[in-house]
């Protein structure tokens, strides 16, 4: 496990590294072949113009590098193409301070974002920053056109609304001074849901005795108009029609009021459009119910104030919606009833710089609900842009009231902006590559719901400078075969080579390739290059600085002799795979320093006299004397007593020094042992003084002083201290172990003679007990045979006669 972390330590180093250097070599692994082919790889990539700068085995992409490995390489500034993108503000006109009851200004007099038209020129990988400020004009017109739906069930919001012109008025002109506003209604498509009904019907669709009008799928009631009283007196003669299907056809009539501007009156203003139902809404797709399979074609088909293609194209689509509305600058608000809330807050989820108001029953509450979502709408600016070009990005960073900014998505807008507030945005542009034939692009942002806008003209660097000054068919480029710019051959089409010199049918010609294998061998530019025309192109590295070069591509400046993992120690350049040193520097890695200042001592000697100096290094000869410069002598007289006072404050808390203990003596590494035993012995790869060392109370310490491999100062001290009995015990305690002694020598005496009485009587006891014994001693009393013998009473008498 020890030795797995380091391993993968330096793997991740040697991957990061790798990495690092690919990321960083776009320019090399770009294979230019010309100048501009090079300054579009990236904005960090610059392209020698000297016509000495290549090195033999050097192909011409080489002079496409990084500006700093050109540096090094001997490009100098003034040879180096490096063109850099740039910026041109057209129309910067600053942003309007005007107030309430100041002269009153036309619209196109009033601006709010700055500035207003750029030119801007791309260099591939280089953005382009610039800053762009928007603020909120004080009494800035207003158009307002309200869409109704007129079918029966808003037969009561009618009645309330017929009067909204007036009141409208009055309530908006808290806001500006300068309001406009417009009527239109709708119902449905004639042929949806009306496709099997009567004409009489479709004459009145209402039931029972209504009177309603027939239906229709837009009507342009009111052109906007600054008179209140003229919408009232309009919206007064409308009557309600009818529908038999719940949604209503509110799609087409918002798409002709995006699209229809002549006929609306918009003006480039603040646009809002009321939409008002308490329905939903057909979209694309639903057409064919009827048996409109047309998509809706997104333009203008009024005819006397009546949309007059409904049977003919589908319900727009959403998207459909939301681009039309964004190109016309139109912020909608949805005056919805309570039960459609839920399908309109999707709604406007899809669809920018709108807001959904819960309108009641009868509508009564229309103008406090149209207030509240102007204030909503007009308190957040949200930037957007055109399509832009393939390749080219933007990136947004917003700068908002109260120091509170964003990034991203988040960077586009700016929320809570009252009246007169500025806010800022900076932008970036940035062109990943040359559009198709090098074309100018423009593109166009805008704040949504505004119709001001900033237009940017984009010009992308394709080409360098010196490609203006080409000389084309040059007898520089063999026999005018190529054009010469930039200091490098561009070839004409079917040739090839340093100087256009092969045709591409030539390129793999044997007695070509003779030419590019060094003393008649097998292997091609020594496999480290391609050969071209009978000269060897010698491949390029991963890494920029590393390089082939030669005749045969048989030298390199990275396979030199390394020192502390540094090619040639840092201290010198590879040249075909020799180190060549810097000054004061020699060996083989250029690690040996020349350089004696690091040897001298404190008295001025190269080493204190007592060595000599290696590299910058001491050896010291004298094995005595120690360290940089072998001025450390551990064995010297004198050592133990120098160190006496610091070992002792610094291991008992004792000595001269306690007071100053941590101040003085610091110097050294202290380590205590146990016992004596347990000190460092002679024979160490450093020298060792052993030291015996007397304190005020006659107490002995021993410790060890060293100066280690490192140079550390190392002192080993035993933790107890040695310290002698007192005088007046030593009688006492001899007196005590002579009794002890005496008494012990008694007793054994006593014991010994109790001993050698008890033996003797013991002894003479058994004499006597043997002198009485009764048994023959031939037999053993304790013997008893096992064998019994019987004997019948009458063997050997005669029998008695019967």
């Amino acid at each position: 496990m020890d030795l797995k972390l380091p391993l993968i330590s330096t793997l991740l180093a040697v991957i990061c590294y790798s990495s690092a250097q690919q990321e960083g070599n776009e320019c090399i692994k770009a294979n230019a072949k010309s100048c501009g082919e090079c300054i579009q790889v990236g904005a960090k990539c610059g392209w020698c113009t000297d016509p000495e700068f290549l090195k033999q085995g050097e192909a011409t992409s080489t002079r496409c590098d990084e500006l700093e490995s050109l540096r090094k390489r001997g490009c100098s500034g003034a040879k180096v193409e490096n063109p850099r993108g740039s910026q041109e503000a057209l129309k910067n006109k600053t942003v309007t301070n005007r107030n309430k009851g100041a002269k009153k200004l036309r619209p196109e007099d009033i601006t709010q974002i700055q500035p207003q038209k750029l030119t801007l020129s791309l260099r591939s990988g280089e953005p382009q920053s610039f800053n762009l400020k928007f603020k909120r004009a004080e009494d800035y017109p207003i158009d307002l056109y309200y869409l109704m739906d007129l079918s029966y069930s808003m037969k009561d919001d009618l009645e309330n609304v017929k009067n909204l012109g007036t009141q409208l008025m009055l309530e908006m002109s808290k806001i500006t001074s300068d309001f406009r506003i417009g009527f239109g209604s709708f119902v449905e498509k004639t042929v949806m849901p009306y496709i099997s009904t009567t004409p009489a019907k479709l004459l009145n669709p209402c039931t029972g005795d209504q009177n309603c009008t027939s239906p229709f799928s837009y009507k342009n009631v009111l052109k906007l108009t600054s008179n209140g009283q003229e919408f009232n007196t309009l919206v007064g003669r409308q009557q309600i029609s009818g529908n038999l299907d719940s949604p209503e056809g509110g799609f087409d009539a918002i798409m002709q009021v995006a699209v229809c501007g002549e006929h609306i009156g918009w003006r480039n203003v603040t646009r809002l459009l009321v939409f008002s139902t308490d329905a939903g809404f057909h979209f694309a797709g639903d057409g064919k119910l009827g048996g409109i399979v047309l998509p809706n074609d997104g333009k203008c088909h009024l005819e006397n104030n009546m949309y007059t293609m409904s049977h003919y194209y589908d319900y727009p689509s959403i998207a459909h919606l939301v681009q039309k509305l964004s190109d016309n600058n139109i912020q909608t608000i949805f005056a919805i009833t309570e039960e459609f809330q839920p399908v309109y807050k999707e709604l406007k989820n899809l669809i920018p710089k709108s807001a959904v108001g819960t309108l009641s029953a009868n509508s009564s509450n229309v103008i406090n609900l149209i207030i509240d979502a102007y204030n909503s709408l007009s308190s957040e600016v949200i930037l957007e842009n055109s399509k832009l070009a393939e390749g080219v990005t933007i990136a947004y960073q917003s700068r908002c009231k109260n120091g509170v900014t964003g990034e991203g998505e988040m960077g586009r807008k700016c929320s809570n902006i009252s009246i007169g507030d500025e806010v800022s945005f900076t932008i970036s542009i940035t062109a990943k590559q040359c559009p198709k034939m090098g074309k100018p692009e423009t593109i166009k942002i805008k704040p949504l719901g505004f119709t001001e806008e900033l237009e940017i003209a984009l010009n992308f660097i394709c080409e360098c400078d010196c490609h203006k000054n080409g000389t084309e068919n040059s007898e520089i480029c063999h026999k005018g075969n190529g054009t010469y710019e930039c200091g490098a051959c561009r070839c004409n089409e079917g040739r090839i080579g340093r100087h256009c010199e092969c045709s591409t049918n030539e390129v793999t010609s044997e007695d070509l390739d003779k030419n590019c294998r060094k003393d008649n061998g097998t292997d091609i530019c020594s496999n480290n290059g391609d050969c071209v025309c009978g000269t060897c192109e010698c491949k390029k590295r991963e890494n920029p600085e590393e390089r082939y070069r030669g005749k045969f591509c048989d030298c390199d400046n990275f396979n030199c002799d390394r020192s502390n993992n540094k090619l040639c120690g840092g201290h010198g350049r590879c040249e075909c795979r020799v180190c060549i040193c810097d000054a004061n520097w020699t060996g083989s890695a250029c690690d040996c320093s020349l350089d004696t200042k690091t040897c001298l001592a404190s008295n001025k000697q190269i080493c204190n006299g007592r060595g000599t100096c290696e590299c910058g290094t001491c050896k010291c000869t004298d094995p005595k004397f120690q360290g940089p410069t072998c001025e450390i002598c551990p064995t010297c007289p004198g050592v133990c007593a120098e160190h006496k006072e610091c070992v002792q404050c610094r291991a008992f808390g004792t000595g001269e020094k306690k007071e100053t203990c941590e101040r003085d003596c610091s110097y050294f590494n202290l380590i205590k042992v146990k016992d004596r035993d347990k000190l460092p012995q002679p024979g160490q790869a450093f020298p060792l003084m052993h030291c015996k060392e007397r304190d005020a109370n006659d107490c002995w310490f021993y410790y060890t002083y060293a100066v280690n491999n490192n140079t550390e100062k190392e002192v080993h001290v035993v933790e107890t201290l040695d310290c002698p009995a007192g005088p007046d015990i030593i009688p006492i305690v001899a007196g005590v172990v002579a009794g002890i002694v005496l008494i012990g020598l008694a007793l054994l005496l006593i014991w010994k003679l109790l001993m050698i009485i008890h033996d003797r009587r013991e002894f003479a006891k058994f004499e006597k007990e043997k002198m009485n014994a009764k048994w023959d001693t031939q037999d053993n009393p304790i013997y008893k045979s096992p064998i019994n013998k019987f004997q019948n009473p009458i063997y050997g008498r005669k029998a008695a006669v019967l």
